[in-house]
């Protein structure tokens, strides 16, 4: 199944709760939060606050947690109980992948990890068993509004032909421009998870999303 999962990063926080509310009417099943820490990544976004707050008014939307921050390993428990569904953490910022990986699911919530543009994908392959969800990162992360990179899709191909020829059930995410245009690109390489930030908040989000939609079909 495709699933669009909107990044806030993009969206209005002055109207921020009316903003996801037009995302959830119009069909996303998702929520992508990205948490960066000003070190990892150069930029710095929102933390526990935030989460906790918008999970109080949409309890019926995944909260697609991407944590941008040095040993996430650190902040698990406390991302989960702030709501996270899904805590995905960059392969290139834990020092144990496999601990960390390990603290994410005795959290009672879903694991996911990421890779950069620059790390061959094959790296994150002896993890696929302890994974729900693997987020090829499409972009250079800490920054919104980014152009896709294409050969960034030969890694999403890569891990789905890997995934299929071992049988196993692990979602594939891409972010980092998504647009009508490119999402059918990441589809074709296997993407099933798709996160959009400008492609979805920048004008109409209702016409946005019917868009992507139509262009997934």
């Amino acid at each position: 199944m495709d699933i669009l999962s909107p990044s806030i990063l993009a969206a209005d926080y002055a109207i921020l709760g009316d903003q996801i509310c037009q995302a959830k009417e119009n069909g996303a099943k998702y929520l992508h939060i990205d948490v960066m820490d000003g070190a990892f990544v150069p930029s710095i976004s929102i933390g526990f606050p935030v989460i906790s707050s918008l999970r109080k008014s949409f309890d019926d939307i995944v909260f697609d947690v991407h944590l941008m921050i040095e040993e996430p390993i650190r902040y698990v428990e406390r991302f989960a109980k702030s709501g996270a569904d899904i805590i995905t953490v960059h392969a290139e910022a834990c020092s144990d992948i496999k601990q960390t990986l390990a603290a994410i699911r005795s959290q009672g919530v879903k694991a996911g990890i990421s890779v950069k543009p620059g790390t061959p994908v094959e790296e994150i392959f002896p993890y696929l068993p302890m994974l729900d969800m693997v987020l090829v990162m499409t972009v250079e992360p800490g920054f919104g509004g980014q152009k896709l990179i294409p050969q960034t899709l030969d890694k999403v191909h890569a891990l789905y032909t890997y995934l299929r020829s071992h049988s196993m059930s692990v979602d594939i995410e891409v972010d980092g421009g998504i647009t009508v245009n490119t999402i059918k690109e990441a589809k074709k390489a296997g993407a099933n998870v798709f996160v959009a930030g400008t492609a979805v908040f920048r004008g109409d989000i209702k016409t946005n999303m019917e868009a992507l939609f139509e262009a997934l079909k």
